[in-house]
């Protein structure tokens, strides 16, 4: 099955919704959490191989914290939001890595292309240590992590896959556990700035727009991956089918007993909506006029909750 998402989540409602599955999917665990403020967390693990190869994604934990907006927020409900991002990194880290052990933080994306500064942005408020350990290590409490951050840039850009110069940058500086943040695609306009993933089994950057590299993985670098996204573009195959579905949900609340059109809001009709759009070059990536707002704001959240995490 084609998933053009990145996002777990997703990845398991299609997979049910075009195998008509009321149950879960063998070899998927999943929970969902509703906290304050309409913060929904969703917790989905792949247990073995039959999960993978439904969801098409490694065996791990994929956390999802949807939030209602991330505009305008008061302190209090960014505050609270950062702690529930740095509960949930907290948690991955545990699993992976002791308290005092080195964490090297990577910012994908182009730095150029606001909808894909998410990863650079981040990087730039990330609060480094590593020079400080090394260097002034009176400083510095002697349980204190030693922290590192860097933007290997695009490929497009620099000539160098990203995995070259992440795995340079490890094999010099050996970090016990590598952070990397990136923009996400998904298959939902609602997804938007609005959803944020979190999981422990890397990326594989451009993934979700199918400009795939050699993914940023355990296999590839030895030391675990802790990868946080927000997706800030969909294409537009996903809108049509999302505004079809809005549309014909309102003819159905003045049309019930049209079998049509229940059936066909029942559909995904997103394959058949790109195989048309497809050959006149009309599938875009497409990402919301607000983007340098939405991105500031993602960014700020972000970084914050990895800086509280570690």
């Amino acid at each position: 099955m084609l998933f053009r998402t990145d996002m777990a989540d997703e990845r398991r409602d299609v997979y049910r919704k075009a195998n008509n599955l009321e149950e879960e999917i063998n070899g998927i665990e999943c929970e969902t959490e509703e906290l304050q403020d309409k913060i929904r967390v969703t917790r989905v693990k792949i247990l073995d191989e039959n999960g993978e190869q439904a969801l098409n994604k490694k065996k791990g934990n994929y956390i999802t914290i949807d939030v209602k907006k991330i505009t305008n927020l008061s302190d209090e409900k960014q505050e609270n939001i950062i702690n529930i991002i740095s509960k949930e990194i907290k948690n991955l880290l545990n699993l992976h890595v002791k308290e005092d052990e080195e964490v090297l933080v990577v910012g994908l994306g182009n730095g150029n292309l606001v909808a894909d500064a998410l990863g650079t942005k981040v990087v730039d408020n990330i609060e480094v240590t590593r020079h400080i350990k090394k260097y002034c290590p009176e400083y510095l409490a002697e349980d204190e992590r030693a922290i590192s951050a860097i933007t290997p840039g695009v490929m497009g850009l620099t000539g160098i896959e990203t995995i070259e110069v992440v795995k340079g940058i490890v094999d010099n500086i050996k970090p016990k556990l590598l952070i990397a943040i990136d923009s996400l695609a998904s298959r939902s306009i609602e997804r938007i700035s609005k959803s944020i993933q979190i999981s422990d089994t890397g990326i594989v950057p451009g993934g979700g727009v199918g400009n795939t590299q050699k993914g940023l993985t355990e296999e590839s670098l030895g030391i675990p991956v802790i990868a946080i996204g927000i997706p800030t573009a969909v294409e537009t195959a996903v809108i049509v089918n999302d505004a079809l579905d809005i549309f014909i949900g309102k003819l159905q609340d003045e049309a019930r007993s049209n079998e049509y059109l229940n059936k066909l809001k029942e559909e995904d009709n997103y394959n058949e909506i790109k195989e048309a759009l497809i050959p006149q070059n009309y599938n875009l990536i497409v990402t919301p006029k607000e983007i340098d707002e939405l991105a500031d704001d993602m960014a700020l959240l972000v970084s914050e909750g990895i800086n509280m995490s570690l």
